[in-house]
Formats: structure tokens, sequence, C-alpha cells
């Protein structure tokens, strides 16, 4: 069982972290030294350039960067704009524009500059004469774009302005500043997660605990992250996205942990047993969330898109490091708290009160009171509010959405105001002409069928590159650069391929930054649907492993998708519609960030998973026990609610607090994470889940018995541990039985039973034999005591290992000899005791007929150098095989097992 596993090793885990605390808390402070040290001296700063190799527009970037390199960097605009009634056009204007574009060609990074009012420059000048763009195309990537740069430009400008009397923009790509930052408001979330500790533990200690080591984790990831720039270009959204998944999972994490110490404090439980045993139960927990995190981040990769998958590495080592401090530095913290963190036993009333319904349990009774009702109320509501969510566009972010007030906005807009939305993202199409013998005048040609293409508004440039052998054609489309509009342009444009390599001999494509963002956009979109199938088949397998049912795994799939839909129809209603913008200080509406989508599905979809667990098996342990499915909802619900409720509201805070104040890139995300931990936790798992398994009774437990045997168990709350340190010391401490069974039962694979109620108690070296007619279940005994049948349910210890926690151990020590398919079963037996097996089991013992095998199965029971278990129809068959002092017989019947004396 992986479960157990891992939950052993977390208890030793935890044991070791309590008692080495100085040790454990100095090396994570040097880890987050020697990360963030590392990070100031080498990083290399974030990348925004957004690639996606292998498609037309990437490929197309990448030869020009080649061929044509005056074009291929990012640029930089200044617009020159006179006031009401004026013209820009004048000899005055055109004089100090002539003089600042020579200033602007001298710059080191500039690749050229164009004149707008060149004789051979087409659309530069805005079609109410007022203002004039002068473009700069730059010899490197946004990313490369010295300050001093922008600083000389802004320098010109301000000169220009000044020569002019006009107001004078300068903006561009190279202006643009999408890095996310932190402001004061991201503070509100760690203050609010602060409340909802205090008011859960009423211990400042314990609520500390969480902040502390969540802020550390967090440190840590950004240290490597920036660290990684020295191997691969990372975005600034990466760091960002991870400080905001780390801090929620961290806190979440380490929530878990200190809430089931603190309850077995309360039990009585010693400080450091107690420790180690929240680190195997809570603690496995906390892995299996951790892990399906890390998962579906790591699943970004399916969009084949470089920049996302390293954003979702990014933040999958900010979970991964969640993990690792809930389960090392946690315990060492509250190894350092001692008693301190003991609940405050409630001092007794004089008068008692009559006790007040705990609001968890109205709330579940009120959803199980009417669950079909319940379910259809859920569904329908939650179908509705996703109903925005066929509106949503993907775009990538441009300087539409940089901030008021920036530069780069202001340009953005007086373009947009004065030559039409297009020029803020104009598409290049490339042509191969390296063939024409006339290669002006073939770009020309191709440049006049485009003008007449719908949806251009302009073709201001058409020139081949120096060599020849490529020419560019610069198309302004009629509609803003995120528009639907401008990529069913681009569409178009790329259909015209075919016709231009039959008319002229060459071969075009379709590229620049707005084609890239679209192609980018597009793929991710494409990616929805197999990265969804991916995070559901996961989601499906991985709960049938904890929980052994069919439907328990289908309706939290269900509600995961329920909760996705509702994010995104709310995250439409928002960014795309525009609806509460202005509440949300929401600056760009229209179209989202084109790997929001896929983001959410990721990261939802672990949280929604971590939150599935802590309550679905808190009902299942109730019900494991008690058996009644509907005291299980409302008993399991009422125990775990506290916790879940304090975690959603804590992640919900923490997301939240990056919507007010957050770029235009993460505060989508955060709004969106934000709404599906909500609708997730408090909706669906809280209200329709509990419903559904009302709905469903004791069909909502139980596996298929093919899919049960195919599936291993993963033990996500460490119960297999937890029922082996029960059973540390039964029958008694120290004991010397080979055998010892309580409450063993077996069922068929219709729920039939096979045996049950089975009480064993068997000395080391004495024999065990059972006996009876007919189908009762002597033979699946024997197989279970021997730890080849695993699906029992009871108390079960052979050769001092609990099963089934132990079972692959156990086999090495026993020996099945199955007397029915051998012909010497005396030879099988010896064997096994040369071997050195501990415990061997005979089955049909009576069928060994020949007077010389029984002669030497006798000598060697009777030797005693192992436990014997046998099994036979009749003892009487066998009575001359069995030692008399050491052997004890167990009548067994189809309809109830009898014990015989």
């Amino acid at each position: 069982m992986l479960g157990v596993l891992v939950s052993s090793f977390l208890y030793r885990l935890g044991r070791a972290a309590a008692r080495a605390r100085v040790l454990v808390l100095a090396l994570w402070v040097v880890v987050l030294a020697a990360a963030g040290g590392a990070a100031l001296v080498f990083n290399h700063g974030t990348d925004d350039a957004f690639a996606i190799p292998g498609s037309e527009s990437q490929d197309a970037l990448d030869h020009l960067g080649r061929v044509f390199p005056e074009v291929s960097g990012t640029s930089a605009q200044l617009v020159l704009v006179v006031g009401d009634g004026a013209k820009a056009d004048t000899p005055q204007n055109r004089a100090a524009v002539a003089q600042a574009v020579t200033r602007i060609g001298k710059l080191d990074q500039v690749a050229t500059v164009v004149n707008p009012f060149d004789a051979s420059v087409h659309g530069a000048v805005s079609g109410d004469g007022r203002a004039a763009l002068i473009a700069v195309p730059l010899k490197v990537q946004l990313a490369k774009v010295d300050p001093a740069t922008k600083t000389q430009l802004s320098a010109i400008a301000a000169d220009l302005g000044a020569a002019t009397g006009a107001k004078v923009h300068t903006g561009g790509d190279a202006f643009s500043n999408r890095v996310p930052k932190l402001s004061p408001t991201e503070g509100i979330g760690l203050i609010i997660a602060l409340l909802v500790l205090v008011l859960m533990f009423r211990s400042l200690i314990a609520a500390v605990m969480p902040l502390l080591t969540a802020i550390l984790g967090v440190g840590v990831a950004i240290g490597l992250i920036f660290l990684a720039t020295l191997v691969t270009p990372i975005s600034s959204t990466a760091p960002m996205l991870a400080v905001m998944i780390g801090l929620a999972v961290g806190i979440d994490y380490a929530l878990f942990l200190i809430s089931r110490h603190r309850d077995q404090l309360g039990e009585g439980l010693d400080v450091e047993e107690s420790i180690a045993r929240a680190a195997a139960t809570a603690g496995s927990a906390v892995i299996f969330a951790g892990l399906t995190v890390v998962i579906a981040l790591l699943g970004l990769a399916v969009a084949g898109i470089p920049f996302l998958t390293t954003m979702g590495v990014a933040a999958a080592v900010a979970v991964a490091l969640a993990v690792a401090i809930a389960v090392t530095l946690v315990p060492a913290l509250m190894s350092f708290a001692g008693k301190r963190l003991r609940p405050r036993a409630p001092k007794p009333r004089r008068t008692p009160r009559r006790r007040k319904p705990q609001i968890a349990r109205w709330w579940v009774r009120a959803a199980t009171k009417a669950p079909l009702v319940t379910v259809l109320v859920v569904v329908a509501g939650l179908a509705i509010c996703a109903i925005p969510a066929t509106s949503l566009r993907l775009a990538l972010p441009d300087n539409g959405t940089e901030e008021h007030g920036s530069p780069a906005r202001d340009t953005y807009e007086v373009v947009s105001e004065h030559f039409g939305p297009g020029y803020n993202g104009p598409l290049i199409v490339t042509a191969d002409i390296i063939t024409s013998t006339d290669p002006v005048g073939l770009v020309n040609r191709i440049a006049d069928e485009i003008r007449h293409v719908p949806g251009v508004a302009s073709v201001p440039l058409a020139t081949p590159n120096p060599k020849g052998d490529t020419g560019i054609i610069q198309v302004v489309p009629a509609t803003a650069p995120d528009s639907a509009q401008t990529g069913e342009l681009v569409t178009r444009l790329r259909g015209l391929e075919p016709h231009f390599r039959d008319a002229y001999g060459t071969q075009t494509a379709v590229t620049g930054i707005t084609a890239v963002g679209i192609d980018v956009s597009t793929q991710l979109g494409n990616a929805l649907l197999p990265f969804g199938i991916l995070v559901v088949g996961l989601s499906l397998i991985l709960l049938a492993m904890v929980f052994r049912s069919i439907w328990v795994p289908v309706k939290a799939t269900a509600g995961y998708l329920l909760s996705v839909a509702a994010a995104f129809g709310a995250t439409s209603f928002v960014f795309v519609q525009g609806h509460l913008a202005d509440a949300l200080n929401v600056t760009h509406t229209g179209s989202v960030i084109s790997f929001l989508p896929i983001i959410l599905m990721g990261v939802l979809f672990g949280l929604a998973m971590d939150y599935e667990v802590f309550l679905v098996s808190r009902i299942r342990e109730d019900y494991v026990h008690h058996g009644d499915p509907h005291h299980a909802i409302e008993s399991g619900f009422v125990s775990a609610s506290r916790v879940v409720v304090a975690a959603a509201v804590i992640m919900f805070a923490v997301f939240a607090a990056f919507v007010p104040e957050g770029s235009a890139t993460i505060k989508p995300i955060a709004f969106s994470l934000a709404i599906g931990v909500f609708v997730d936790a408090f909706i669906v798992r809280m209200t329709l889940v509990p419903a559904v398994l009302a709905l469903l009774g004791r069909r909502a437990w139980g596996l298929p018995p093919k899919i049960d045997r195919a599936l291993p168990v993963f033990d996500a709350e460490g119960d297999a541990l937890m029922h082996e340190l029960r059973l540390a010391d039964w029958p008694a401490p120290g004991s010397a039985e080979a055998i010892s069974a309580r409450g063993l039962r077996l069922e068929d694979d219709r729920g039939r039973p096979v045996y049950t109620d089975l009480d064993l108690h068997l000395p080391r070296g004495e024999v065990l034999v059972l006996h009876g007619t007919g189908a009762c279940g002597k033979t699946a005994l024997l197989y279970t005591l021997a730890g080849r049948v695993t699906k029992f349910s009871g108390d079960l210890k052979v050769l001092g290992r609990v099963l089934p926690q132990h079972t692959h151990a156990l086999r090495r020590d026993v020996a099945v000899v199955a007397c029915r398919d051998t012909g010497n079963p005396a030879r099988q037996i010896a064997a096994a005791l040369d071997d050195d097996a501990a415990l061997i089991v005979v089955d049909d013992v009576d069928l060994v007929l020949r007077t010389d095998v029984r002669d030497q199965v006798r000598a060697l029971l009777a030797a005693g150098a192992a436990t014997f278990v046998l099994t036979c129809q009749d003892p009487e068959r066998i009575r001359d095989l069995l030692p008399g002092h050491v052997t004890h017989l167990h009548a067994l019947t189809a309809a109830q097992p009898v014990e015989v004396f």
C-alpha cells in the first residue's frame, strides 16, 4: 500500500524533525538565505517575450530576425499631437521632426526610424491631420531594451514638444512595463488569514506559524525562480503567480497539520507522539493535495508553449516547497511551542445552558433534508453563473492593459483616438522574393491586393530588405489587437498564401506581435480539451484510489467542472463584459490573458481535491465504523467543516487581495481563483457533496471488484498507520502470538459474507486447524492469514505485522502449500522450513493419503520449527498428524462460525 509507506515515512520524519528542531529551522533559514542571495547576484531578470515555437507567426518572426533584423525587434513610438483646429504637417513641425528623427537614428539600440512626413511613408499622419506618428524599430527584444535608450527617447520627445508647441507622447512596446509588483493591498490577505487563524485556534502562537512558514516557502521559491533565469527565460508573471499560489497553499497546509496536532494534544497525547502522528495523517493529506496541484501545474506543458511550461514549473516549485516545509519545518516549530499549543479546557459553568445547534450541523441538515432539490438548485445556479463564459475572449497583454497615466498606456490611447485601434497592433506579412527580378514591384503588387482585404485599415509600409530576398508588408487592422475581428483578418491573410504562391510564385506568412498573440491564444484554447481530459482522468483515478468508490470520484469531478465553469463565467462577466469593472479597479475590459483558463483549471483542480479529501475522508471514516451513511454525512461534515471553512476563507482572502491593485495580468487570474475557491469550497464541497452522498446512500461507497483489485490503495489520511499504531501493543505488550485476529470479516464480490466476526489467538510454534464442510470460508481465511487476501475488515496481526498494511513484508516469511495441487506436500513443507519460513499454511491437508507422506508431515508438525495453519473438512481424519498439546481447532460453518475450545 503506497499510503502506508508514505504515512510511515512521514511518521518517522515528523518525529525526527521534532527532535532536531534547531537543526531543521537552521537548515531552512540557510536555504532561504542561499536562494535569495544567489538570485540577487546571478539573476538575469524576467523576459516577457511570448514565443510559440513551430507556429507560422513565430517561424516568420525568427526568419525576419536573420534576414531583416530592423523589423524583428521591439519598437517605440513618438506621437506628436497638435491642438484642435491645427495641423501637424507644417513647415516648422517638419523641420523639428526631421531633427528629432536624426537624433533618434544615432541611438545605439535603434534599428531605423520612420519620418512620418517622408513621401514614401503612408498613414503616419492621422486622418484628422492633428497627429503624426514616428515609428522607431529597435534592434533588440523588449527584455534587452536599455533604460538609457528609453530615457534618451523621452528627452528627444520633450525637446520636440518644446520646439513645436505640441504634445509629444512616447510609448510603444519598448515602454511597456508588464512586470507585476506587490502592493500593500496584498498584505490585507495575510491580515485576514491571521484573523481567521486566531479565531480558529484561539492561540496567537498557532496562528502565526502558518504565516511564517508560508512566507519562508515563498521566499525560497522566488529565489530559485530568479536563479533559474540563468538557464531559461521566465516571464514576469511566473514569480507573482508563485507568490500567490505559494502563500495560499503554504498557509493551508500548515493549518491542516497544526489543527490535527492540537486536536491530539487535547485528547491527552504526548507532544512528540502527537507531532509524529500529525505528520503521518494530516501530512499524508498534504502530500496528496500538493501532489495533485504539482501534477496539474506540470500538466500545463501539454499546451506546448515554453513560457507557459516554465510558469507551471515555477508555481509547482512553490507548491512543492510548501509541502516540504509543512512536513519538516512545521513539526519543528510545533516542537518549539511544546505544550503551549494544547487547547485550553473550557471552564465548567455553574448553570448548564441548553446547547445551541452548531452552524455546521444546521447547514448539513439543510443541505440533505431534500437532497434532490439541493442538487438541482446548485447545478442550475452554477450553470446560470457559467453563461457569461461563452463570451470569454483570450489575448496576450498589450499596452492597452497598462496602468492609466503610464507613458505606454497614454500613447496607446492617443494612437487609437487619432489613427484607429489597429495601429496599436499592426501585422507583418512576409514574402519570399528571392527569385523575383522585380522585388520592389512584387512587394507593391502584393500590398495592393492586401489593401482590399476586408478588415484592413491601411498598408503604410511595403518594402524588400536590403538583400532583396525578403519583403515585408505592414498591415494595419481596422480593429483592436485583442478583438475577434483581428483574429479573423489574420485567418483571411493566411488564406491568401496559396493565391500569392500561384500568382506570383512567392510564399507569404503573417507575423508580428499581434499575430504571435493570436497564435498563442489559439493554441492555448486548443490545449484546454486535452488538459481537461488529463485533469478529469487524474481526478477520477486518484479519488478512486483514496475512497474505493466510483460515485465519489464522479461526483467530485463533476463538482470541479461546475466550479471551473462558474469561475469562467464570473471572470467573463467582469473582465470581458465590463460589469463591476470600476468597483474592482479593472482598467481594461474585452479580453483576459490567454493562459488564464488553463492555469485556473490546473490550480483549482488541486485545491478542489484537497477539500474533497479532507471532507469526504471524515464522512467515509464514520461510515466504515458505524455503517450508517446518513449519520456519517452529518458526523463527518461537522468534524471537518471547521478546518475546511478556515482553509477556504484564507485561500479566498489571499487570492482576492491581489485583485484591487494587481497588474492586468495577475488581476483576472487572482479574481478567477478567488471565485473558484469560494464556489468549490462553500457551494460544491459543503453543499452539493453532502446532498449527492445523501441521495446515493450506501451506493456511494464501493468499487466493482475488478477495478478494486486493479487500483492500488492510497491512504491519503494516514488511516492505515493510525490503525497500526492502535494495534502496537495488541493483544498485549510483547505478545508472542503468531496470529491475533479480532472481528475478522470477509465478503465476496456480491457483498455476501464469506466469514464473519472471527477471533483467533495462536502462539508461535503451535498449530491451528480450520475445519468445516461446504462453503464455510476456511480456504479464504487461510489465505487471509497468509497475506494473500487483503480486502477484509477487522484487526489482524500475523508474525507481529499488522495486515493488510504489511502483506508484502509478511509474504517473505509465509509459505503456502496447497495439497490439492501437489503430490508430495511434505517435500514443500520441508523446503519452506529450510527457507526459514516462520508460518506455513497448508490447505486441504486431509487429502494427504499416502502413508509415507503422512508420516513425514507428522514429523514436520511435531518438530515445532514453525507455526502451522491447516485446513480440512473433518479434524478426525487428520488426528494422527497433529501434535496434541500445541494444536488448536477452529470450526467454520457457512452460516456462522462457531469457536471450538
